[in-house]
């Protein structure tokens, strides 16, 4: 009989304190009862990630470590963004499990679809998404624009799956392939479908936030969108040429129109005419100046090579440390 996969749960956690108190043990018993069932191995762990948190998080998660040793936690030196905190516990589970299951701290997504996920990855998949089946506990304005990012995001080329976030199984093998992946400007879910390997996907209903506010409002959604597009495609950039070579060929004829009526006599002043035209132009030609601006950027990052996180702490360091002074 082959051996019961290690499972590692990754979870980022910023400013969760009040949230952390009631997932975190929701999320040991889903291990307990995947063990129970057979599926997953004892050794299997619930790994927080802090992302540089301003509240009690980490003395939290470090109380958690020291109740139960299937909690473990690291913490960012700093806060480095939700994408980067994902990655961080990821690479850190990579080594030390089968499977990973990464899903955010605030209880919205339904963590019995794990259930599923891990079936799934007995039945040959490497990765296994987590896609909502629909949207109803969004108000009409969340869900119209969450669903316009999708098809938007595949329309300018990120090959996303739709109405997936960043709940999603993953298997080792897989995460050992996706460290190959060395930029700086992360997006997750545009990132991991590159990888390739089997997957499917896992449908559930995602509930109302369990208690604390959300941290991504309608400005950090577009900034996450607009992240992933110009990290994962060129399609801009491309559109940006074919409206250049749109407004030159106006620009000719409306030349040749306008030798035309010199040559005929029948020029006349129009200067809202040519105010018009020429605040088009602008705004257009800064608008593209910007577009360009944005991967020019992103370029000058990924030449720095900067780490894209750093750990300062371990929970199972701060343990050792207890257990040394006990003794």
């Amino acid at each position: 009989m082959a051996a019961r996969p290690i499972l590692w749960i990754v979870i980022p956690c910023y400013n969760e304190e009040a949230v952390l108190p009631i997932t975190a043990p929701m999320f040991l018993q889903k291990i307990r009862d995947l063990r129970d069932a057979g599926k997953i191995s004892d050794r299997s762990r619930v790994l927080f990630v802090n992302d540089g948190s301003r509240d009690k998080t980490w003395d939290i998660i470090r109380d958690l470590a020291k109740q139960d040793e299937h909690y473990i936690g690291i913490c960012q030196s700093r806060n480095r963004g939700h994408q980067n905190a994902v990655l961080a516990g990821l690479m850190e589970a990579m080594d030390k499990c089968d499977i990973t299951i990464s899903i955010d701290c605030d209880g919205q997504d339904d963590i019995n679809a794990m259930d599923k996920m891990v079936d799934e990855y007995l039945g040959g998949c490497e990765v296994v998404y987590g896609v909502r089946s629909k949207r109803e506990t969004d108000t009409w304005f969340k869900r119209t624009t969450a669903e316009g990012f999708y098809k938007v995001m595949n329309a300018l080329g990120a090959e996303v799956v739709f109405n997936h976030a960043d709940y999603r199984l993953i298997s080792a093998r897989v995460l050992r392939h996706f460290a190959d992946f060395e930029e700086v400007n992360i997006f997750l879910r545009g990132m991991i479908p590159l990888v390739g390997f089997k997957s499917t996907s896992v449908y559930y209903e995602r509930a109302e936030r369990i208690a604390g506010e959300s941290h991504y409002p309608l400005r950090k959604m577009l900034a996450l969108a607009f992240n992933g597009i110009t990290s994962l495609s060129v399609k801009p950039i491309n559109m940006i040429s074919g409206l250049g070579v749109f407004f030159s060929l106006v620009g000719l004829g409306f030349a040749i129109w306008a030798i035309i009526e010199v040559i005929l006599g029948n020029t006349v002043a129009g200067w809202a005419s040519i105010l018009c035209v020429i605040c088009l132009l602008g705004g257009i030609q800064l608008l593209s100046l910007g577009v360009i601006g944005q991967y020019i950027g992103k370029t000058y990052m990924e030449t720095k090579r900067r780490p894209r996180y750093i750990i300062s702490e371990r929970t199972w360091e701060d343990n050792a440390r207890h257990w040394i002074e006990e003794e």
